[in-house]
C-alpha cells in the first residue's frame, strides 16, 4: 500500500479542479428566492494520470523510459436538492470513488500497486431571506487511512438595488491519519477557513467578482508514506480570486474568465488563470471548451530528485544536513501546468439535462513562470472524462 491519504487527494483534487479552500461553493450571482423546483443530479468521473521518463515502472518494477500510468479514479456522485416551507432549501451530496494503481515515480517508501475506497456526505441547509441568504454545512469522509469532518456556513447580502452582493464565510476541517504502514502511529490536523466576497453588477451584460480567503492550518503536514518528508506544523495561506462573466448579445454565449493567486507560509506562490466560453447552440445543446493554465513556485524545504534516485527510485535522494524541515513531495516543487477540456451538455426535456466533459491536463517543471525548475521532476499528464445526467422535481 502507498500514500492513500495524500496521493488519493491529489488524484482528485487535479481532476476535479477543486479549490484551496474547504467552504461552500460562492455562487457567482446574487441573493436568490427560494427555489420552487428540487434537483436531482448523478454524475460520474473517471481519471487517469501517467508519468513519463527514465525511471522504474512503479507497477511492474521494470525499468522503462516511456509513459506509465500510475493512479486511475473511478466516481460517482448523487445530488439532491429541495426546497422546504418556501423559505427554506436542503441538499445533500453523496460520493464513492475507488482508487487503483501505484505511487509517483520518486520519493514513495513503498512502490507497490494499491487500491482503495472512499466515501463522503455532505449536507447544506440555506435560509433565504428578502435581502440575503445564510447557509450551514457538514461534511464526513472516510477511507482505509483517512478520516475527515467538515462544518461551514456562508451568508449573502444584497443591496437594495440588488446590484452589489457581499459574502462572508468560514470552515473547519479535521483531518485524522492512519498510515497503513505503521498500525500504531497517529496523525491529525486542523484548518480554519474564512472568505470574504463582493459581487457587482456592473453592465446587463457584465458581472464581476472579488474574494479574498484565509486559511490557518496547524498539526501533521508531514507525508508518512515518504522516504524524508518534515514539514512545518503550522501551514497558512491567502488566496485572492477575481471573475468576470460578459455575455455576448449577438452569439447569446457567455465568456467567463477568472483569475486566483495563491500564497502560503510553506514558501509556495500560485497564479491559476482560467477561461471558459458557454454557447448555447439550437435544440438544447450547449458547448463549453476551457483552459486554464497554472503556475507555482516551490517550497522553501523542498528537496529535488538526485541522480542515484533517477535511476533507482527506491534509492531516495537525502535531504542536506542542516536541514530542519525537507520534502520531496513533488507536488511542493516548483512547476507549470495546461489543461484544456471541452463540455458539451443537453436539454431533452424541460426537466432534463445530460453533459459530457473531457479533460487533458499536462504538468512540467520547466514550465514556471518563476524559472526552469526542472530538478528532476518528470513530466507528468492526466486526462478525466465525466458524465451527468440531472432531473428537475
Amino acid at each position: 500500500m502507498v500514500s492513500v491519504a495524500t496521493t488519493k487527494s491529489t488524484v482528485l483534487a487535479t481532476a476535479l479542479a477543486t479549490a484551496a479552500i474547504a467552504l461552500p461553493s460562492l455562487q457567482f450571482a446574487f441573493a436568490e428566492a427560494a427555489p420552487d423546483q428540487g434537483v436531482v443530479s448523478f454524475k460520474y468521473l473517471h481519471y487517469q494520470d501517467s508519468q513519463i521518463g527514465n525511471g522504474v515502472n512503479v507497477i511492474t518494477g521494470a525499468s522503462s523510459a516511456g509513459s506509465s500510468s500510475r493512479m486511475g479514479v473511478n466516481a460517482y456522485s448523487m445530488t439532491a436538492s429541495v426546497p422546504v416551507a418556501g423559505e427554506w432549501s436542503i441538499g445533500t451530496t453523496f460520493t464513492s470513488d475507488s482508487v487503483s494503481g501505484a505511487s509517483p515515480m520518486y520519493h514513495s517508501s513503498n512502490l507497490t500497486k494499491m487500491t482503495d475506497l472512499r466515501r463522503a456526505i455532505d449536507v447544506e441547509l440555506t435560509r433565504y431571506f428578502s435581502s440575503g441568504t445564510l447557509s450551514f454545512g457538514t461534511g464526513y469522509s472516510k477511507e482505509s487511512d483517512y478520516l475527515s469532518r467538515s462544518y461551514s456556513f456562508q451568508g449573502s447580502l444584497s443591496t437594495e438595488d440588488k446590484n452589489t452582493t457581499f459574502t462572508l464565510g468560514g470552515s473547519l476541517n479535521s483531518d485524522n491519519i492512519f498510515p497503513v504502514t505503521n498500525p500504531n502511529a497517529y496523525y491529525s490536523k486542523k484548518l480554519y477557513s474564512g472568505i470574504f466576497g463582493i459581487t457587482r453588477i456592473l453592465t446587463k451584460n457584465d458581472i464581476v467578482q472579488f474574494n479574498v480567503g484565509y486559511s490557518n492550518g496547524n498539526g501533521d503536514f508531514s507525508d508518512p508514506y515518504k522516504f524524508y518528508d518534515n514539514r512545518p506544523t503550522r501551514r497558512n495561506n491567502t488566496t485572492i480570486l477575481t471573475r468576470w462573466n460578459h455575455h455576448f448579445d449577438w452569439t447569446d454565449g457567455t465568456a467567463k474568465l477568472s483569475y486566483r493567486y495563491y500564497t502560503d507560509t510553506f514558501g509556495i506562490r500560485a497564479h491559476t488563470l482560467e477561461g471558459e466560453y458557454v454557447q448555447p447552440l439550437s435544440n438544447g445543446w450547449t458547448v463549453t471548451p476551457l483552459l486554464r493554465l497554472y503556475s507555482q513556485s516551490e517550497a522553501d524545504f523542498y528537496v529535488a530528485v538526485g541522480a542515484v534516485e533517477k535511476a533507482d527510485p527506491t534509492q531516495p535522494t537525502p535531504p542536506p544536513a542542516d536541514a530542519v524541515y525537507y520534502s520531496e513531495d513533488q507536488r511542493l516543487s516548483a512547476f507549470g501546468a495546461i489543461t484544456l477540456g471541452l463540455k458539451v451538455s443537453k436539454s431533452l426535456n424541460q426537466d432534463w439535462l445530460v453533459d459530457l466533459k473531457y479533460e487533458e491536463y499536462e504538468q512540467r517543471g520547466k514550465w514556471s513562470v518563476y524559472g526552469n525548475s526542472d530538478k528532476g521532476l518528470a513530466p507528468f499528464g492526466a486526462r478525466s472524462i465525466q458524465v451527468g445526467l440531472s432531473r428537475k422535481l
